[in-house]
């Protein structure tokens, strides 16, 4: 199997995060699971005003484009090239180019960098950074080559899986 690395989708504007949503879904389905890693529509805060009130929204960096992390084969390109909402990949005709280490580095984005950990399914962990900050919960899954834990934390008096960066949690000890 060949390396994997960063392509670029060009989208329709205003589809970008249904199209993530949409190749998620294709990735599911067809088990793809370990050629596309990741889908990203990256975003940045930034603060609007508006009527004299300033609000923290989140704003797309490259409006019109998803980036993938993905294993560039005949299968890989198929799915996302007929992804609902694709227009094509960039790079010279048809054939996609991956990011180079610098690129990558210039949309603050570390190519390389993965974190070990020493975690364990069944373990209890708790969440220290993000959205489900001080949540604590149990792992279910662990996903190296995306560096994310899933563990299940109560939400609404249910137990829900969230997906978490393993940066953003610590074991209890």
């Amino acid at each position: 199997m060949s390396e994997a690395g960063w392509y670029v989708a060009h989208t329709y504007s205003g589809y970008e995060n249904k199209v993530k949503a949409n190749i998620e879904k294709a990735i599911e389905n067809r088990h793809l699971e370990d050629q596309i890693l990741e889908v990203r529509v990256p975003m940045e805060e930034v603060v609007e005003v508006k009527n004299g009130q300033k609000k923290q929204v989140l704003r797309k960096l490259f409006p019109g484009y998803v980036l993938l992390h993905m294993v560039m084969n005949d299968d890989t390109w198929y799915v996302v090239r007929n992804t609902r909402g694709v227009t094509g990949f960039v790079g010279p005709g048809s054939k996609p180019v991956p990011l180079t280490p610098a690129e990558m580095q210039k949309l603050g984005m570390d190519a390389g960098e993965k974190v070990v950990i020493d975690l364990e399914i069944g373990d209890e962990v708790v969440v220290i950074g993000g959205v489900w900050k001080d949540s604590k919960g149990f792992i279910s899954a662990i996903n190296q080559s995306k560096q994310t834990v899933t563990i299940n934390v109560e939400l609404f008096g249910r137990a829900t899986p969230v997906e978490i960066s393993f940066a953003e949690v610590r074991k209890v000890s």
